[in-house]
């Protein structure tokens, strides 16, 4: 087993986890610096089905890549949205009642505040007549393969800045 960030190898009988950046993960001692560690969880208690009921197989759904978003809202969104409706002379109130939404919500995202879910990013664009989704280009993981080990870690990927 090997550090999720750095790559170096982890005890398989006693791993570290550690909650960094909202995430858990297994990482060396040196890494688990960088957050909180957690406690193990608890071992899941063998209970036997009861005869006649049928387990619900929904909620165990396995995701797949189709399932994965292929456009995303672009990076200067709120500035983008509020020329569009400057340039059209409308004000917030008018953009709100065009789209059907309340003035307050139109502050909050020309703010930067609030980010508009895919239906709503549809509504201004269409209204506005402006691009905000953009599509998602795959990315190679392969490239980032560490020669040594041979595995991806989030330390092949990412650079650490470190204080």
């Amino acid at each position: 087993m090997e550090c999720e960030i750095c790559g170096k190898p982890v005890p398989e009988h006693n791993p570290i986890r550690a909650k960094i950046e909202g995430s858990v993960m297994v990482v060396c001692k040196e890494c688990s610096k960088l957050g909180t560690i957690q406690k193990a969880p608890p071992k899941p208690k063998f209970r036997q089905q009861p005869k006649g009921k049928k387990q619900n197989t929904n909620r165990n759904r396995n995701y797949s890549r189709r399932d994965e978003p292929t456009e995303e809202l672009v990076e200067d969104f709120a500035i983008e949205i509020r020329k569009a409706r400057e340039s059209k002379n409308w004000s917030r109130e008018d953009l709100g009642k065009k789209i059907n939404e309340r003035v307050s919500v139109i502050t909050r995202i020309e703010t930067g505040k609030m980010t508009p879910d895919t239906k709503l990013t549809k509504k201004l664009e269409k209204a506005l007549n402006i691009k905000l989704l953009e599509k998602i280009n795959n990315v190679d993981l392969n490239q980032f393969v560490n020669s040594s080990s041979g595995e991806r870690t989030l330390g092949n990927i990412m650079k650490i800045k470190r204080k």
